[in-house]
């Protein structure tokens, strides 16, 4: 007799990334919405998915008791990190609860969308996904770290104000980012949900091309028609003109972090994992930019 199809569930499934893996695990892998289980902590913003046989249960990463429950029955979880950013140290205590949840439920195994060179990595959360890619290590699961480069997406933090002002301050020097689309991010992160292979195994998931805030500037302006220079400023520099502007100190540094980092070659490094994984290439810059302008035009 065949044991039944393994459960998936995928955590923040209200979220950008957690709801475009959803879409793919139904519409590009075809999987049957019986098969899924979405979490949220409003389960009413996911009606539509209910409405599509998917079973939507309630999840509060500052309530175990809730994720244990949420996750009683599942076979594969993929866990979205969270963005309880604002809080140091609350988002690993929240990622650790959800480990120690899913051992509790009897969840076989654990994808995690992490960063690159989490242990070493001058991104100023980073060490919220080295602690959580170690509790996946010391747990009794077995599990699939998925290191996330940046989101082609993330430019829309940056590039907004910049073209409106023809400059874009930058402290990342002649640093590069290997730039992926989130969409491309949330295929590879259902195609391994969806996969049987239990073997525990970190991916890095790239672009196949790794670009400077030049590069990307020298590419919008061309696509707008408008001139976009990088001028070079020091990280200290960065957070306090975010801090100037309003940003909470914490998020300033964390913006900072992320020059840094670049700077430093922490989001640079280039792989073929994505393409192994998913059979196909990551969309390019090039694809990405003219299908997303709007994203980057528009003001924030």
């Amino acid at each position: 007799m065949n044991s039944p199809a393994p459960s998936l569930l995928v955590t923040g499934a209200s979220g950008h990334l957690g709801g475009a893996v959803v879409r793919h695990l139904l519409d590009t892998l075809q999987i049957p919405g019986e098969r899924i289980i979405a979490t949220t902590r409003n389960a009413e913003a996911l009606n539509e998915l209910t409405a599509r046989g998917v079973t939507v249960r309630t999840a509060d990463f500052d309530q175990p008791d809730s994720m244990v429950t949420a996750f009683a029955g599942v076979d594969r979880l993929l866990l979205v990190s969270t963005d309880a950013l604002m809080e140091p140290g609350k988002r690993l205590a929240q990622h650790r609860a959800a480990v120690q949840a899913a051992v509790d439920a009897g969840v076989k195994h654990i994808v995690y969308t992490s960063l690159p060179s989490a242990d070493t990595s001058q991104v100023s959360f980073a060490p919220d996904h080295w602690g959580t890619e170690q509790a996946l290590s010391a747990s009794p699961l077995t599990w699939t770290v998925l290191r996330n480069a940046w989101y082609f997406e993330n430019l829309a933090y940056s590039v907004p104000g910049a073209l409106a002002s023809g400059e874009w301050a930058s402290a990342a020097g002649n640093g590069r980012i290997a730039y992926i689309a989130r969409d491309d991010l949330a295929r590879a992160a259902a195609v391994v949900l969806a996969s049987d292979d239990t073997s525990n195994r970190i991916l890095t998931l790239t672009g196949e091309q790794a670009w400077s805030a030049r590069d990307v500037a020298r590419h919008v302006s061309a696509l707008t028609g408008k001139p976009l220079a990088v001028v070079d400023i020091t990280a200290e520099q960065l957070s306090d003109g975010l801090k100037a502007h309003g940003f909470p100190p914490v998020l300033a540094g964390v913006f900072a972090s992320f020059d840094a980092a670049t700077a430093a070659g922490d989001l640079g490094e280039v792989t073929n994992d994505y393409r192994q994984l998913t059979g196909r290439a990551p969309t390019a810059l090039d694809a990405w930019l003219p299908a997303n302008l709007d994203l980057l035009t528009k003001a924030h």
